[in-house]
């Protein structure tokens, strides 16, 4: 696949690498001339100027383009690019800062294909690391929602139970179950739940700490702090 990457600053650079790394084509967008020569020392093809004209956009090969990544720390130039990539039929993703509030998440949300906010999954994955690894952030799907896996301990209050056993808050849904060493599948309710049984649950903010207690073993007062205040930070 063919991808424009609008900012090679730490979140557009890092994906333009994971992309290369996949075998897929790609250019950057870049008006700092420091992050132009950066990411070009790493050999990557870059249109410096804004992302967010028509014409730089076009220079990048926009229309050729499969999906279009307005990665910069600009929402401006971020929703600009991204609403002359869907005029050329290009996938677009967005990237806002989770400073935000839900409400301009929302006005975006329905103008793009998918709104991102890096800051907040690179400081989930951050803590959970700290924390020992057993809960892992896949992907924030909205402001309020998060995909995570969590790793059964111990301690967990539901180890031992069968999958049709565990009850999660009504906020929260199990996607997917799998068994130390082993692939992730659709659960079945018959399985039972053994310690470093992983679990990927969808659930609201609101409730991760509950889930967090269930699953993982976490204490009340804990469960809470590590969840926070919107998500896992």
């Amino acid at each position: 696949m063919r991808f424009v990457i609008i900012g090679a600053g730490r979140v557009g650079l890092r994906t333009a690498r994971v992309l290369r790394e996949e075998g897929h084509d790609l250019t950057l967008i870049e008006r700092d001339e420091a992050m132009v020569r950066r990411a070009q020392r790493e050999s990557f093809t870059v249109v410096t100027g804004d992302g967010s004209r028509e014409s730089i956009l076009e220079d990048a090969g926009v229309e050729s383009a499969d999906a279009v990544g307005a990665l910069t720390s600009d929402l401006n130039v971020n929703f600009t690019a991204c609403m002359i990539a869907t005029h050329y039929g290009c996938r677009t993703v967005m990237r806002i800062d989770e400073a935000y509030r839900e409400e301009i998440y929302r006005k975006y949300a329905d103008e793009v294909d998918e709104v991102v906010y890096p800051e907040r999954l690179g400081a989930i994955g951050a803590k959970n690391a700290l924390l020992g690894g057993t809960i892992r952030a896949i992907a924030d799907v909205a402001p309020n929602l998060q995909i995570v896996e969590l790793t059964v301990t111990d301690e967990a209050p539901t180890n031992g139970y069968t999958m049709g056993e565990l009850e999660l808050p009504a906020d929260a849904t199990i996607l997917a179950h799998g068994k130390r060493d082993r692939s992730l599948e659709i659960p079945s309710p018959d399985e039972s739940l053994e310690i470093g049984d992983r679990l990927v649950v969808l659930a609201d903010f609101d409730v991760l700490s509950d889930v967090r207690q269930l699953v993982v073993g976490e204490r009340p007062t804990q469960a809470a702090a590590n969840a926070g205040t919107g998500g896992i930070n």
